[in-house]
């Protein structure tokens, strides 16, 4: 019987010829993940492990400071602190600071530290990014974190997997936010439990790697372990372009058992939005643009759309105009790298000029820890992966889910507003 790609991966990781769902095996791991919340946790209890003094490859182990920076209180500036002095300590190569560095899933595959047929695990429910690139990535509690961080391996269930097949041209300003949008309004928010969500059809082959990101990205948002695409001619030319290092490109069997297999046609797809307060909410743009719901701030940025094309695309919308006055628009780049390249490219001078604050690269509002916080009564649209009540601050507040053109053309007009139609809403 054959294999899906997950398990392809999986079995090759624990040293067995064939794995199905079901099975638990222990696995070894090419990268290790924590951010400085999930580290603290994770170093903690690597401390009370008996004879655990040293990591298992401090040159596969990364740790990224990008919750909290620049840290907003002393607390979390603590947390900073202790997850610097742990790589200091344990000479762990892959450390990124404030400034030298971003959000965690921007910043691993920008440095190489992502490749095909990897086994890659994170201290935070977004690892599964890293599907983009044809490995198995998954976020795991701190617990498991610590002990990968000593062993080098974990325990994992392998997972059923879903077979999800795209197909038709993308029409225009319809981006891969709203096919995984889409997708996760298909599913539903626990429809891929403790799946694997294998992606399939023209309309990814077409995709840009930045597309495939986003997409695998908000598996966790339909509940699934892992999102996956099949490394092609654009993977390797990213990756080769960013590591030397071996790696092995899977593919799943032609006779490979899926759970099930779900065929989306995006030939006709508007740009798609989740309305409050759950990402699989989700409807068309034009019925809740009917309703001009207005908002108080749009975000832009996050580990879902904080890279070049998606600020290109904010910026090529807002050149030249005003963002409506009644609301505040907030722009996070999802690395020092994507900051620097759209600095170069006259972006954040764009963006600046059209009025809105560009901050420091991070997670910041995305979670609602600092830099973009709402308030009681406010709604905001944003181009995160998340939408849950108390999400982005209060949990008096309303957050709807979208593209970064959907939310650029919104914050011209101060209402959630179809980008089909930006250009009679033009402010300059």
């Amino acid at each position: 019987m054959g294999m899906t790609l997950t398990e392809k991966i999986l079995a090759r990781h624990a040293g067995v010829e064939s794995v199905e769902p079901g099975r638990i095996v222990n696995a070894k791991v090419d990268l290790v993940l924590a951010n400085e919340l999930s580290a603290a946790v994770a170093i903690g209890v690597m401390r009370q492990i008996k004879g655990a003094d040293r990591v298992f490859d401090p040159e596969r182990i990364a740790l990224v400071e990008d919750h909290f920076v620049p840290a907003k209180d002393a607390q979390s500036a603590k947390l900073a602190k202790l997850m610097k002095d742990f790589a200091i300590e344990q000479k762990i190569t892959h450390f990124f600071d404030v400034g030298r560095g971003g959000i965690e899933h921007v910043v691993l595959p920008e440095e190489g530290l992502v490749a095909p047929g990897e086994l890659i695990v994170g201290g935070d429910s977004h690892t599964c990014t890293y599907g983009a690139f044809g490995a198995f990535a998954t976020g795991m509690g701190s617990t498991d974190i610590a002990a990968a961080f000593v062993l080098g391996e974990v325990w994992l269930k392998v997972p059923a997997s879903i077979k999800i097949v795209y197909n038709g041209k993308l029409g225009p300003m319809v981006f891969a936010k709203d096919v995984m949008l889409r997708t996760v309004g298909e599913l539903g928010i626990d429809g891929a439990t403790y799946r694997a969500i294998e992606y399939h059809g023209s309309t990814v082959d077409e995709l840009s790697i930045t597309g495939r990101i986003t997409m695998a990205n908000m598996a966790i948002e339909a509940g699934a372990k892992n999102g996956i695409f099949h490394a092609d001619a654009k993977t390797l030319a990213y990756v080769t372009e960013r590591t030397n290092r071996p790696f092995v490109v899977d593919r799943a069997d032609p006779d490979a058992v899926y759970e099930r297999v779900v065929n989306i046609d995006v030939g006709a797809l508007e740009p798609q939005v989740a309305c409050p307060h759950t990402p699989d909410n989700v409807h068309p743009i034009s019925e809740v643009a009917a309703d001009k719901i207005a908002v108080d701030q749009v975000f832009i940025g996050s580990c879902t759309n904080g890279y070049i094309e998606d600020l290109r695309v904010v910026a090529n919308i807002l050149e030249g105009k005003r963002i409506a006055s009644s609301l505040r628009v907030i722009v996070n780049p999802g690395s020092q790298k994507v900051w620097m390249q759209a600095a170069q490219e006259g972006i954040l001078t764009t963006l600046a000029a059209a009025g809105c604050a560009v901050n420091t690269p991070g997670c910041g509002a995305c979670f609602g820890g600092h830099m973009g916080t709402l308030g009681d009564g406010e709604r905001a649209v944003s181009t995160t992966n998340r939408n849950y009540v108390g999400r982005m601050g209060s949990p008096k507040a309303e957050v709807y889910l979208a593209s970064p053109a959907t939310c650029a053309a919104s914050a011209l007009t101060g209402m959630i507003t179809d980008p089909r139609t930006v250009a009679a809403f033009a402010e300059v």
